[in-house]
Formats: C-alpha cells, structure tokens, sequence
C-alpha cells in the first residue's frame, strides 16, 4: 500500500474524515439517549405533580394548559396541570422560572381551589450547595420559612426583610426571594388559568 504524503491536502482529508466518524457517533448516541432521557423527565414531573397536589385521579401531565402572562416588561409562558377528581376540579400545579443567586430556579407549585398553596417542588436549581439549594426543604410545612397554606391572593409573599412575612434562608437571602418570587408569578398564572376556564363555561 502507498504511504499517504504528509502535505496541507492529506491532513485535511483525515481531520475531515475523523469529524465525520465523531459525528454519526456522537448522533447515534444522541439517538440512544433521547427516549430514556424524556422518559426520566417524564417519572419526575409525574412525581413532582402527585407531591404538590394530592388526591387526583385524572393525568395533569397529560392535561397541560399554557399561559403566558406580561411581567416586568417581558412575556413569560407558565405550564399549568389541573387536577380533578371525579371529574371536579381540586387544584392544580403550575411550573415558574426565576433567576436565582447561581441561576435558574425552576419551582412547582400547587394550589388548591381557592389559592392556597399545598405543597411545592424544586425542579431545577443552580443554588450554592448548602446555601441557596436549601430552598428544597426551607419553605416546606413546619420549618421556618414555611409558605404552605398561605396565598399571594390578596398580597405577594415576601421575606421578612422587604416587610413581608416569610423568613429568609439563613445567608441566602436573594434565593429565598427568587423563590418567592416564582411562588408569586405561579399564582397569577393560576389565577389567570383559572379566570379562563370560569369565562369559557359560562
């Protein structure tokens, strides 16, 4: 066989011929992982809904609603999965997106009829470990900043330090507002959902 000359042409042909070899692996994989991926993140939001909002015996994943609302000059798109029972409305859970300290804070809250918050769920975090990721835990039933069976109907929840009463993560004081932050944005989403839905059965 006829040694390759080493010049500019030949090289090029190689490192071609290895970035193409590299990209069909690189897609086949892709391909591989795709399904089981979505499956995943399927599991966990099924799991997320049933910790938020108890009871139901329909699939709120499957029943999705999008609302897009106009917040500080920008236009943000909320999920939200309604939950019935017997076929009777008992709440729903509504995904929110804020900046966080470390990045997006991704929350599921859920609400009962009259918007009162039942439970909440962090879906995704960029939080400071042992700071800002507390939030999973801070604001649950019983611990010291707890938002469970309040309602940002009448006011936006806020820390204790804008005036409001929920108390801050210790040393995370900006996490804990752009938590509340989400908590709030999800209960307009809600309320709008919610609005909707009482003018298209009348």
């Amino acid at each position: 066989m006829k040694k390759l000359q080493s010049s500019l042409r030949n090289m090029l042909l190689v490192l071609t011929g290895i970035c193409v070899i590299a990209t069909g692996i690189l897609a086949y994989v892709n391909q591989l992982t795709t399904g089981p991926i979505a499956q995943a993140k399927s599991a966990a939001l099924k799991t997320a809904i049933a910790q938020v909002v108890s009871g139901f015996d329909n699939n709120p994943a499957n029943e999705v609603e999008t609302v897009t609302l106009t917040l500080e000059g920008k236009e943000l798109t909320f999920k939200v999965y309604p939950a019935t029972k017997n076929k009777q409305f008992i709440g729903a859970a509504v995904e929110s997106v804020t900046l966080g300290f470390g990045g997006d804070l991704k929350v599921l809250v859920g609400f009962d009829p009259e918007g009162n918050i039942l439970n909440y769920s962090i879906l995704e975090t960029s939080e400071t470990p042992g700071l800002g990721s507390r939030a999973a835990t801070w604001f649950q039933e019983g611990q010291k900043g707890s938002v469970i069976g309040l309602s940002p109907k009448e006011k936006a929840l806020t820390v204790s330090k804008d005036g409001g009463e929920v108390q801050a993560i210790t040393a995370s004081t900006i996490t804990s507002r752009a938590f509340l932050k989400a908590v709030n944005q999800a209960y307009m989403a809600y309320a709008k959902q919610e609005t909707s839905q009482t003018t298209t059965q009348k």
